[in-house]
């Protein structure tokens, strides 16, 4: 399977359970893995044989302005299957973590894999 990664998107939201959480965003960063669809692009070296990354990214942020999730696994999960419906991918690995969350902890954060049905 061939993959297209993004590493370290990062998003100013608002995630959390915590009152504090709930009030203001916080930066999150994203590393994201989708398989190619098909092996169209490389015979036509054309961007519709493929994902383009910069409309996940753009997908990415809309959600995260749009959608405010208490939890990361929820988080993770609606993005990975809403990039799976919206680019036709038939594979998703995302990571999601918080930055500087727990004192002495550089990330905190879940990874989910999803596939096509």
């Amino acid at each position: 399977m061939d993959l297209i990664f993004i590493r370290e998107l990062k998003v100013s939201t608002i995630v959390g359970d915590y009152p504090r959480e709930r009030t203001n965003p916080q930066p999150i960063t994203f590393d994201i893995e989708l398989a190619i669809p098909g092996d169209a692009v490389y015979q036509s070296d054309k961007l519709v044989g493929t994902v383009n990354y910069a409309a996940v990214c753009a997908y990415v942020q809309r959600e995260c302005d749009t959608h405010h999730f208490k939890l990361l696994e929820r988080m993770a999960d609606h993005l990975a299957r809403g990039i799976i419906a919206e680019f036709k991918t038939p594979y998703v690995k995302l990571s999601v973590a918080k930055l500087g969350i727990i004192k002495g902890v550089k990330l905190v954060g879940v990874v989910v894999e999803r596939r096509a049905a």
